[in-house]
């Protein structure tokens, strides 16, 4: 008995080590690519559904990778390129004074193009208590 739980702890010390070692070797973005700072958020009445205002930054280059929003989105790009790709239709550049709109749950990839950080002006309607970004493999 004494030996299996000496063998248990030697076991969790090493995972724990080597999940460490992971860390340090591949370490998160940072900054982030993406930086999304809430301005405001409103209930809908009567519904189950917010609109969240937030301000996007998007780093030059960077692709999200596909995802989808619980909801509808719509934004207004204030600087920099920003590149759509909603799934089913052609890929388009949306530049500084265009806004765009993302379907309710429409599967897409966006990013930044050009050399600068996009920055935008996003509203959000959706589901309460839904992640606001869902991945999609």
């Amino acid at each position: 008995m004494r030996k299996k739980s000496t063998l248990l702890v030697v076991s969790v010390v090493l995972a724990f080590a080597f999940a460490g070692t992971a860390v340090a070797q591949n370490p998160p973005v940072s900054p982030s690519p993406v930086k999304r700072t809430i301005i405001s958020k409103i209930d809908v009445p009567g519904s189950n559904y917010e609109v969240i205002t937030a301000l996007l930054e998007i780093a030059p280059g960077f692709k999200a990778g596909r995802h989808f929003h619980p909801g509808i989105v719509n934004g207004y790009v204030t600087e920099g390129e920003f590149w759509l790709a909603l799934d089913g239709q052609p890929e388009k550049t949306i530049i500084a004074g265009q806004s765009g709109l993302v379907p309710d749950k429409a599967v897409h990839n966006e990013g930044a193009v050009g050399s600068t950080t996009m920055k935008a002006i996003v509203t959000y309607v959706v589901e309460k208590g839904q992640p606001l970004v869902q991945p999609v493999k």
